[in-house]
């Protein structure tokens, strides 16, 4: 009998929404309008189900922030009443038709996609026996170079200090918070560009917390400091005023709060707004909103620059595996920065490890983690 056809794929049991609330290891200060000074990120992780005992995991974080109003009673429900009704019966392999139902009923509903779409691809890579990068077309590398971000600290010797440390721990590349205090951004910049010379990669994220004069000046007088790249000086709508800078000022801007799903792409690339694009898995609707982004970005020559919100390292090994399944080249990203140097405990039963600014890929099947159940359980919160 030919049984060359004969996979028959598991339908999905069940989904389940777990809301966790993670402390950070030290306080975290970005230019961000709602509380810039952060001492937790609220995580959710879905599960998913298959009825051959299979399980599935995604993360998603309610990271309140220009462009996010997401919070986690909102998530849950959102996966109790609307995700459920979409993914239970439903073949494990439906990742596109489930994606576009969630869209169609659940418009603007990225973070939420990100957690499905991730654990779905988790589950399907697991029911297979294969790593999530071959789904995705297979290992183009097996490491992935890593930078590390450092909050604002106001003083630059506190700046300098801690860019040091992570330099001793092997990284190159160094992004810092800047936008509360044009001054002092100016005197930290000044300060690593002095202490280092040019053994690091030196970058700037201002959050979206600028005004158009003040960014103009601030980034008129950091050139001489020789930064790879500012990002987002100015708020998420203000693709004129990004554009207008960009046009002014030799140091490429990148865009973040700006990048929301495809549309947002062309938008950026249209008006000339950034040279380069950081994603994030929940604001971009996770790996698989991502691959679509990077895909346009390599079409508009707009770099890529793989990053995420403070997150767990379920979230870190699911952009690692979409980066080691890119075949062209990344920047230097940070996108395992919460879990290696912001959040006090990850929930991963072996950690993720980066030596010498180097993420080795999570091998094994789906993306190639585990999560801690007493991890889990030290940190689920009531939701409601």
């Amino acid at each position: 009998m030919d049984t060359r056809n004969s996979f028959v794929a598991p339908r999905i049991r069940a989904v389940e929404a777990i809301p966790l609330r993670l402390p950070f290891g030290r306080a975290f200060t970005m230019a961000a309008p709602h509380q810039p000074t952060r001492n937790e990120v609220e995580v959710l992780v879905v599960r998913i189900m298959t009825e051959d005992g299979l399980v599935g995991i995604g993360e998603t974080q309610a990271w309140r922030r220009q462009g996010s109003g997401e919070t986690l009673p909102g998530l849950v429900d959102k996966v109790q009443n609307h995700v459920n009704p979409a993914l239970v019966g439903k073949p494990v392999t439906a990742v596109s038709s489930v994606l576009h139902d969630i869209s169609e009923r659940l418009a603007g509903s990225l973070y939420l996609k990100a957690a499905v779409g991730d654990a779905l691809y988790d589950a399907l890579a697991r029911t297979l026996g294969c790593p999530v990068y071959d789904l995705l077309g297979g290992l183009c590398r097996e490491e992935v170079d890593v930078g590390l971000a450092i909050g604002i600290t106001g003083e630059a010797e506190a700046m300098t200090d801690a860019a040091e440390a992570a330099y001793e721990r092997g990284y190159r590349h160094i992004r810092v918070k800047i936008g509360i205090d044009p001054g002092k951004d100016l005197a930290c910049c000044a300060a690593l560009r002095r202490h280092f010379g040019d053994k690091i990669v030196l970058r700037a994220d201002a959050n979206g917390g600028m005004n158009y004069g003040d960014a103009l000046r601030l980034l008129s007088r950091l050139e001489a400091y020789d930064l790879d790249i500012v990002e987002q000086p100015l708020p998420a709508w203000d693709l004129a005023g990004m554009a207008a800078i960009a046009r002014a000022v030799r140091i490429p801007l990148s865009a973040d709060e700006s990048l929301t799903d495809e549309h947002s792409l062309v938008a950026i690339a249209q008006q000339g707004a950034a040279r380069v694009m950081q994603t994030k898995s929940a604001k971009n609707g996770g790996i698989d909103g991502i691959r679509r982004l990077w895909d346009m970005a390599r079409t508009y020559g707009i770099g890529i620059f793989p990053g995420n919100h403070p997150s767990t390292g379920l979230n870190v090994a699911a952009v690692a595996h979409l980066a080691a399944a890119t075949p062209y080249p990344l920047l230097v990203g940070d996108f395992q920065t919460g879990c290696v140097d912001m959040i006090a405990e990850d929930i991963l039963t072996e950690p993720i490890v980066v030596a010498a600014g180097k993420l080795r890929v999570p091998r094994g099947p789906g993306f190639g983690v585990d999560i801690d159940p007493d991890k889990l359980a030290k940190y689920r919160v009531d939701a409601h």
